[in-house]
């Protein structure tokens, strides 16, 4: 760690610039940082800011992969990487992707945790002792003659981290590991670096946007990137003082905001950085204060039912039922989540709701009326489904036209295709495209296409798979607003969701599935504020719920609900 009584810079950006080939601008700008030997960093900004190129810079996918020009220097171990190659540059830096689909090469997971020992052609009593020995630390030991693609999403990210574990690297690069986890298992993850990075002091760099989550542990310090610059390097305490995140595109903490609400003046010396180590007596008048001034929300009307379900049943083979004796009541304008863990059911209960497949038992009904017997082709008409990625659902190359593609299916005259699809463009903020191709659009745009061509259907009810699922904060609150300016001109919303902010902000009402079963139907803040069934669901009780908890506040769950309600009021106003 110490060298010469200074501590070792183990990366180090000087002057770096870098412009894809095939690009006009640069994406990187006069980066100057030092990462330092054991120290774990984070990276975050917004989506198109530049971090996650300057984590293909200390991988070696930039130069060898993405090619493009570079100025001054960045040095790996006191080594310029111009003048390292790519398997010199693997020695040194380990890799854990986002998609860890694609970082598997082995049939097994023993053989992809092994690759790299092959490749160095260890011994293979020594390499199975080593993989053996890695796949424990990380929980994976029981499971090395399993496929890696018949894991679930945290246990796939394992292998990944073990395999490149197994290569004894200096750094660990961690880029977005936490955008395919739901919240239980990304907290799992958190752990699982901590643990690396605490026993074998490892150089940790994670690029990220998912902030809160990421501070659930330490971190030494957090780097803020925006076009293409470092515009803060901060310890986390510094960087809930500064006040600046917001300004970025960055969500900061829940609880953090919540203090702010409540009049605290946030200063380093609150140690807000991490919710463990908030000095809560410094803290705690002035959020008891806000607590007791906070308005309890008017219950509003109460609207009729417009989709239930009634002991609704389903399988797939004789085998396992996928859904066992659900009932539930969505009412007109509600905007619903719908939650749970991976497999528990969630996505065949909406393709149930649609009709894509039929149920089993029990029954759906629409307005007090049994949907059995609609076809899709009428039940589209009042149901629509949003995939979570746009590229399956787009099937022609202009936007007009798939906008349109479902009104000519249904052997609508053109003038009045026309008048529908200017209108959900409109409403869309997609008019200014409406002759451009699909392909030129943003990934954020062409879901606001996939949305468009449902609503010119006029649907009643949209469904939704993840409407935020690898968003930043401005690409998250810009998609939830268009939902939300949606759902208030009365079109009934569900969106199968892992997202915890999505619930607590925008939706009311919450019905969370657990193997099949309904296990939560009620608000989306009593849901987050239930250990036992956020535990069932893989999520995790709000950090405002925790807040509340630590400051003395006997009713939390209601303090969440006047936090939300108060943001509802007061910053949307």
């Amino acid at each position: 760690m110490e060298e010469g009584g200074k501590r070792k810079a183990v990366i180090e950006f000087e002057k770096f610039s870098f412009q894809y080939f095939s690009q006009a601008e640069p994406t990187l700008h006069d980066i100057d940082l030092k990462i330092y030997e054991g120290e774990k960093v984070l990276i975050v900004g917004p989506s198109g800011s530049g971090k996650s190129t300057m984590g293909h810079c200390l991988n070696g996918l930039i130069p060898f992969s993405y090619h493009g020009k570079v100025e001054g220097s960045l040095k790996i171990c006191g080594s310029k990487t111009q003048e390292m190659n790519i398997f010199e540059l693997s020695k040194r830096v380990g890799t854990v992707l986002q998609d860890a689909d694609g970082q598997f090469i082995g049939l097994t997971v023993g053989e992809d945790i092994a690759f790299a020992l092959e490749n160095d052609l260890v011994k293979q009593d020594e390499m199975k002792e080593t993989v053996q020995k890695v796949a424990d630390m990380v929980d994976m030991g029981q499971l090395l003659k399993s496929s890696p693609f018949e894991l679930s999403g945290g246990q796939k990210q394992r292998v990944a981290f073990a395999g490149v574990l197994v290569d004894d690297v200096d750094i660990l690069l961690f880029d977005e590991p936490l955008a395919n986890l739901d919240p239980a298992t990304g907290k799992t993850a958190i752990d699982l670096i901590d643990k690396v990075w605490r026993e074998y002091r490892k150089t940790v760099v994670i690029i990220e946007h998912r902030l809160e989550d990421v501070l659930y542990r330490d971190v030494d310090r957090i780097v803020l990137v925006n076009d293409g610059r470092v515009v803060a390097d901060m310890t986390p305490d510094q960087m809930m003082a500064a006040d600046i995140l917001g300004k970025y595109g960055i969500r900061e903490p829940l609880y953090v905001t919540a203090l702010k609400y409540a009049g605290v003046e946030v200063k380093e010396a609150h140690r807000a950085g991490r919710l463990a180590t908030l000095d809560i007596p410094a803290v705690q008048d002035a959020v008891l204060k806000w607590d007791r001034e906070l308005q309890e929300k008017q219950k509003g009307e109460e609207r009729q039912v417009i989709l239930s379900a009634e002991h609704l049943n389903f399988q797939y083979t004789k085998k396992r039922k996928i859904l066992q004796d659900i009932n539930f009541e969505i009412r007109e304008g509600e905007m619903v989540s719908i939650v749970g863990t991976n497999g528990a059911g969630k996505s065949t209960l909406a393709k149930v709701i649609c009709g894509f497949v039929n149920e089993d038992g029990g029954r759906r009904l629409y307005g007090g009326e049994d949907m059995k017997g609609q076809t899709i082709k009428e039940r589209s008409k009042i149901i629509s489904y949003v995939m979570q990625n746009p590229n399956q659902m787009i099937c022609k190359p202009m936007i007009f036209d798939e906008v349109a593609l479902g009104l000519r299916l249904n052997d609508v005259p053109e003038d009045v295709i026309t008048e529908r699809v200017e209108k959900a463009l409109k409403i869309c903020g997609l008019s200014p495209f409406k002759k451009w191709p699909i392909s030129a659009l943003s990934y954020g745009q062409k879901k606001r296409v996939t949305i468009a061509s449902m609503l010119v259907m006029d649907p009643k009810i949209l469904i939704l798979d993840e409407p935020t699922a690898g968003q930043d904060y401005h690409h998250y609150t810009e998609i939830m607003e268009f939902l939300k300016t949606l759902n208030e001109s009365g079109v009934t919303i569900l969106m199968i969701t892992h997202d915890m902010h999505l619930m607590l902000e925008y939706t009311s009402h919450a019905i969370v599935i657990s193997d099949g079963k309904k296990i939560g139907d009620a608000s989306a803040v009593e849901i987050l504020t239930n250990e036992e069934i956020a535990g069932a669901a893989n999520l995790k009780v709000t950090s405002l719920y925790e807040l509340a908890k630590l400051v003395g506040i006997e009713d939390a769950e209601g303090f969440v609900q006047k936090f939300i309600d108060y943001e509802r009021r007061n910053m949307r106003a």
